[in-house]
């Protein structure tokens, strides 16, 4: 039985079809993904994807929506400038997180993989059950497996869910601890209405930071 024949795709469709695909997913797609799924069927290279891509972010430049690499692939969305004009689409409010909670988010972020404990010495509180669930709920960390001591505590990292929802492409675009300015702009109004860009405010940022550094 012979296979199907590859088909071939210019520049014009194939830029086509990933703007539809990214509008149709509303999420971080990324370009092996995008392989696998509607070009699999084309004869199409990776750098001929990325140019294409490269092609739509130019076309976008200047507009209320902007095509940007987060979590490790691209999506589309808003320009921040908007954000504060676009919140009465939103009907329904994001869950509220207490200050324990985005204080531990910031922990695991820059300590991962980290176990409830050594959170709890960072922060030196006791760390709530309540609180690894809500943030596992919220699909922002997940166990990533156990630390070798006795008792084999799981340990917890940060998802591409966090990346995605934080406008980060990968975990080392997370802003410097020393650098207040970019910690306050990254996690201010956290518990705002739900948006692309959503961040905590400057003093729960000198809270984490003085936390983090204990």
């Amino acid at each position: 039985m012979s296979q199907k024949k590859p088909l071939q795709i210019n520049p014009d469709q194939l830029k086509q079809l990933i703007e539809a695909s990214l509008f149709v997913m509303g999420k971080s797609v990324s370009i092996k993904s995008l392989k696998e799924t509607v070009l699999i069927n084309f004869t199409v290279s990776r750098a001929k994807i990325e140019l294409a891509i490269e092609e739509l972010q130019q076309d976008y430049q200047g507009r209320g929506i902007e095509l940007v690499r987060v979590a490790g692939g691209y999506r589309f969305q808003s320009i921040e400038s908007l954000s504060p004009f676009l919140q009465p689409l939103w009907q329904e409010k994001a869950p509220k997180y207490s200050r324990a909670t985005l204080e531990t988010l910031a922990v695991i972020a820059y300590r991962q993989p980290v176990t409830r404990g050594d959170i709890e010495f960072v922060r030196g509180v006791a760390v709530s059950s309540h609180t690894i669930k809500s943030l596992t709920d919220r699909l922002w960390i997940k166990m990533v497996g156990h630390k070798e001591v006795p008792g084999r505590p799981a340990l917890y990292a940060t998802t591409t869910e966090f990346l995605a929802y934080f406008g980060l492409d990968t975990i080392a675009d997370l802003p410097l601890l020393t650098d207040t300015e970019s910690l306050a702009a990254l996690f201010s109004d956290v518990n705002s209405l739900e948006k692309p860009h959503e961040k905590i405010g400057p003093d729960d940022t000198q809270n984490i930071e003085e936390s983090t550094n204990e």
